[in-house]
């Protein structure tokens, strides 16, 4: 009905109709990563030393590794939504957007894996290796 219409376009219901859902999603990771960031701070500036065996017991402890799970989760997830609105905005050649936003994915998964693999591994018990 409304999705030709200007109003339509506003509401998120235009052709692709997922605009709305995209700009939420990048709203609400934004939030839970200055969340979990502010969570991240204090905890850093509460330890009573910042050397690797106080961070590795920290991180260690099961109330400090599942945040800083989601922080890393939410954080990519975030950085993804943010540099794909930039390469459907700035790149023009369909082609070459395709890679870029393929590109973009590699890495935000790659170095999301990395640091969630790097947190369980400490976690876990396997950090002093």
């Amino acid at each position: 009905m409304a999705e030709g219409t200007p109003i339509g376009r506003v509401r998120g219901l235009g052709s692709a109709k997922s605009g709305a859902h995209h700009w939420w999603q990048e709203r609400l990771t934004s939030v839970s990563t200055l969340v979990l960031f502010i969570w991240l701070l204090v905890s850093v500036l509460r330890l009573p030393d910042l050397d690797h065996d106080s961070v590795t017991r920290w991180l260690a402890s099961p109330l400090t590794a599942v945040p800083m799970l989601l922080l890393i989760v939410s954080n990519f997830w975030h950085l993804k939504l943010g540099l794909q609105v930039v390469i459907e905005d700035y790149v023009d050649e369909e082609g070459l957007k395709l890679f870029a936003i393929a590109l973009l994915n590699f890495f935000a998964i790659g170095g999301g894996a990395l640091a969630f693999f790097s947190v369980l591994k400490i976690a876990f018990g396997g950090g002093n290796s």
